[in-house]
């Protein structure tokens, strides 16, 4: 194309101004053609190639689980990677959750930075799981990730940190039954020393894993079985080795005006098919990708519904609350009285300080009552 203006140029046919004007036509046009063709990456791949890269980078990371190594994994996410990095790096175990998990927090504790894999989060909650017969599954392995991991920062004054990620795919597949289809989210979403991730799309899965092998906390990467083999446009700057997102973080996928729909991992997909319908009918939603379940950006969902006044959450798990069937009702806000958001501590004082008392009973009635200042106010 350059060679065929330059040669118009030169016997005369076109000005040197002209030349100009068409070269930056031909270089606006090109970056439209390039930006459209955005490269595409599954979220296996996405995953994959973020496990490599945190790999090469730091030679204390390393992987851990049943199959990741000679069969490349149950769903092929550490593929490659025995070949490259050898069985020092990526390590084959038995067929003992437990066993696995505690020596991972181990290897944090000694300053490694371990990845394991669950094959299931399911297996997270037990010792073995020959057959994962409802009968033999124990707490072990969870005892692991909760008691050792999530706690011995706190529990050591900040002494400790423990660089570990526990990642596999949680919640429902495809007819797998009732055993292998627990959604974990708000299982780990509620113990204080995790964060917990649930990716979507590719440019999730890649960014945020990087961040949670990067980050000194344990971390557990909740993933999806069904979103492995699902393609998602992914940016230049996402397939640079130093992309990374930002853990507590959630992203607007959609804008709306109307109604906020908040989702996390496949639930995101399903939510922005209903925007879609929902858009035929003259309702503007706007949804929400959480990607952090903890700690969650409750900054992001806050500003949304305050534009919106609307809120639908979506998730996989089950259903705790009753309000949306008293709503109408309600005289006065919501009151929680719940635990402090840390490990339970030993001090008598601090332990009774962390846990509800009977004057915060009093005094969140009594606010619902408009007996009392409330608590904004007050601050």
């Amino acid at each position: 194309m350059l060679g065929l203006l330059r040669r118009h140029l030169n016997s005369g046919a076109i000005s040197s101004s002209g030349l100009e004007r068409s070269l930056l036509r031909f270089s606006l046009d090109g970056s439209r053609g390039f930006a459209a063709a955005a490269k595409e990456m599954t979220v296996r791949d996405a995953l994959n190639s973020a496990l490599d890269e945190e790999m090469s980078a730091d030679p204390k990371v390393f992987i851990m689980g049943e199959e990741v190594g000679e069969y490349q994994g149950a769903y092929k996410v550490t593929k490659g990677l025995l070949e490259k990095y050898g069985p020092d790096r990526v390590l084959d175990t038995p067929i003992t959750e437990a066993g696995f998990a505690g020596i991972g927090v181990g290897a944090a504790y000694y300053g490694l930075k371990p990845v394991v894999e669950f094959m299931t989060f399911n297996f997270s909650m037990q010792a073995d799981c020959d057959a994962c017969v409802a009968a033999r599954l124990t707490v072990e392995a969870i005892d692991h990730i909760i008691n050792s991991a999530a706690k011995s920062n706190y529990m050591s004054g900040g002494q400790m940190s423990v660089p570990i990620v526990f990642r596999g795919p949680n919640g429902a597949a495809a007819g797998v039954g009732a055993q292998h289809s627990q959604c974990y989210a708000a299982w780990y979403g509620s113990c204080p020393g995790l964060k917990v991730l649930a990716p979507y799309s590719s440019e999730d899965a890649r960014g945020l894993l990087k961040a949670a092998i990067r980050d000194p906390d344990p971390v557990v990467f909740l993933e999806n079985e069904i979103m492995y083999g699902q393609s998602f446009p992914v940016s230049a700057e996402a397939l640079d080795s130093s992309f990374c997102l930002p853990i507590g973080k959630a992203k607007i996928e959609r804008e709306g005006k109307d109604v906020t729909i908040t989702a996390f991992s496949k639930m995101v997909g399903f939510a922005l098919q209903a925007a879609e319908s929902l858009a035929k009918e003259g309702i503007s939603a706007e949804v929400i990708n959480l990607r952090s379940i903890r700690p969650l950006d409750r900054a992001t969902i806050n500003a949304s519904v305050r534009k919106t006044n609307r809120l639908v959450t979506v998730e996989e798990g089950f259903p705790q609350h009753v309000i949306e069937e008293s709503f109408g009702y309600l005289d006065a806000s919501v009151e929680r009285i719940a635990g402090a958001d840390v490990p339970m501590p030993y001090a008598a004082n601090l332990e009774r300080m962390a846990l509800p008392q009977i004057e915060d009973i009093v005094r969140a009635a009594k606010r619902a009552c408009y007996r009392s200042v409330p608590m904004a106010a007050a601050a």
